[in-house]
């Protein structure tokens, strides 16, 4: 850098010219001026140099304090000059808040989209970062903490026709053991056509008390209106659902009922079967429906009875969605936009591999949820809110 180019420049000018450079050898000239640039803005605040007589003298020095100053050149240790009273910040160090906070931002989006502490550390080092302590990135882990918790126990508004209820599984580590806990999720459509995720938690296991529970949590923060349940057949998820969404339809998803069909199905057939089964559900009413899965019963019972055992079991809860709206029905007949979400969840904790503990997971996959929420914000409607207004007419549950 030419003596010319910087000749006259004021100490402020200086360093945003240098914060613009790149590599070490920088970094020794850098904190030089920043030190310079430190002690010629305390002089002018006080109006005094050290040990100066001045009229114009405001105040009077009272040591330093040490400030950690990450750069990209690299992290400064700064000594601060302190005031008698008041207080005093280099007017780099007030710039340098934005992007300090861009910094803490890009700690906390590595942490949401699954990177671990350790290579949290990593990266901060690449960007010139000396450390940050498992503890540091903890404390900045609070202010996820804090808008999860938001999240979760948020009140919820409104009534919510379709509630769709799923889980996955992860693993986390609980004293000392590394066990999968149960990632359970409720995803809703409220009466504007809107979808949203309304509640998120993890459990031990898909125990009718643990769905209980989260169900019950759902209805304390004033859910209502609910007139169909979307979930898979697990017995648990069943009985809580009878025992807390009184009254609500339960529609039993069908790409878990054809999962459960062609586990039974020899594969030369699996193709036949299903195409099959798909034909039920493109029929114009239930009773043509119902017809057709009584024909493809009769047509393989003797090549697959267990298979036809569990179809005729299941289709007449598989169709429950024909009760409503038409252009209702492809959002309905599955689980499939909680199915969306659970691998967008597995493709962000993927890294993770093992959570430390409950809380983590929890953090993680709250923050997940939320991002998709904002996404959805953005785009139209799942469903017309003239076709929600049907719905209206029907009397409300829950």
């Amino acid at each position: 850098m030419a003596t010319e180019s910087v000749r006259g420049m004021s100490p402020a000018d200086l360093v945003a010219l240098l914060s613009e450079q790149s590599g070490d050898t920088l970094k020794d000239l850098l904190q030089l001026i920043l030190e310079h640039a430190t002690q010629a803005q305390f002089d002018e605040q006080i109006g005094a140099s050290p040990f100066e007589r001045s009229a114009q003298r405001r105040g009077w020095r009272n040591g330093s304090r040490e400030r950690r100053f990450d750069t990209r050149l690299g992290s400064l240790d700064m000594a601060i000059p302190r005031p008698r009273e008041g207080g005093f910040t280099p007017s780099f160090l007030e710039h340098r808040k934005r992007s300090e906070r861009a910094l803490v931002s890009a700690v906390l989006e590595a942490v949401i989209n699954g990177v671990s502490n350790r290579k949290v550390e990593r990266l901060l080092s690449e960007l010139g970062v000396r450390s940050m302590s498992k503890s540091q990135v903890s404390v900045l882990c609070k202010e996820l903490d804090e808008k999860a918790a938001a999240f979760r126990q948020r009140r919820l508004t409104g009534a919510y026709p379709y509630l769709m209820l799923d889980a996955l599984y992860e693993k986390v580590r609980i004293d000392g053991k590394v066990i999968s806990q149960a990632v359970v999720i409720a995803y809703a459509v409220n009466e504007q056509g809107i979808r949203e995720v309304i509640g998120v938690d993890v459990v031990e296991t898909e125990s009718r008390e643990s769905w209980t529970e989260f169900l019950r949590g759902l209805v304390g923060r004033e859910l209502r209106g609910v007139k169909l349940v979307v979930s898979d057949a697990h017995s648990g998820l069943k009985s809580a659902i009878a025992a807390v969404l009184t009254g609500a339809a339960w529609q039993r998803c069908r790409v878990h009922l054809f999962r459960n069909v062609l586990a039974h199905v020899s594969h030369s057939r699996k193709a036949e079967i299903a195409a099959a089964m798909r034909g039920c559900f493109e029929q114009p009413d239930a009773a043509a429906a119902k017809a057709t899965a009584q024909i493809i019963v009769a047509r393989y019972r003797k090549a697959c009875t267990k298979a036809m055992e569990i179809f005729e079991s299941g289709i007449d809860d598989a169709l429950s969605f024909m009760g409503f709206p038409g252009e209702h029905h492809v959002k309905l007949w599955s689980t499939n936009p909680i199915e969306h979400l659970n691998r967008e969840i597995r493709r962000r904790t993927r890294s993770v591999g093992i959570f430390p503990n409950r809380e983590s997971a929890l953090r993680l996959i709250t923050m997940i949820l939320i991002e998709q929420m904002e996404d959805w914000a953005t785009e139209r409607r799942y469903v017309s809110e003239e076709s929600m207004q049907r719905l209206r007419t029907t009397p409300t549950t829950v």
